[in-house]
């Protein structure tokens, strides 16, 4: 089943349950699915686009969530966080720190370099290796503390 499948029977199950919170979430989700199926002209969306608009979508209602919580609003940081929650469901499995710090070592290793004037040269193919599959600031962290060794 895709994730536009899933999505649509889960916003049908909201819809007979009622869960208006829930429905909202996940009709954000199915909208920016279709506008991104619109926009490319083939009415389709590969996996890995339907990924980058989960993690957006997640990123985002994480930031708003924290950004709420920072001025003391707690009422609509509890739906962000709700909402990202909902979204975090259809994410696709990320890869753990030590699988992660696991790679950075290999390439750091296939290019030879050191020291945290090479960053550049390591982010750069690790950040288009791993996409979608972790976080850039955990990878950026780890990458950090592999040069500093």
């Amino acid at each position: 089943m895709s994730l536009t499948d899933q999505i649509n029977n889960d916003i049908k199950t909201a819809m007979k349950a009622r869960d208006s919170k829930t429905l909202t979430a996940l009709r954000d989700i199915k909208s920016k699915i279709l506008l991104e199926a619109t926009s490319g002209g083939s009415g389709e969306v590969s996996e890995e686009a339907e990924s980058k608009i989960i993690i957006k979508l997640y990123k985002q209602r994480m930031d708003t969530y924290n950004l709420y919580i920072k001025e003391g609003r707690k009422d609509l940081a509890e739906d962000e966080l709700f909402e990202a929650k909902v979204i975090e469901k259809y994410m696709p499995e990320m890869m753990s720190e030590e699988e992660i710090r696991k790679v950075v070592q290999e390439k750091i290793n296939q290019l030879g370099v050191s020291g945290l004037q090479s960053i550049g040269k390591v982010m750069g193919p690790i950040m288009g290796q791993l996409k979608g599959k972790a976080d850039g600031t955990l990878i950026s962290k780890i990458v950090k503390e592999e040069l500093n060794k």
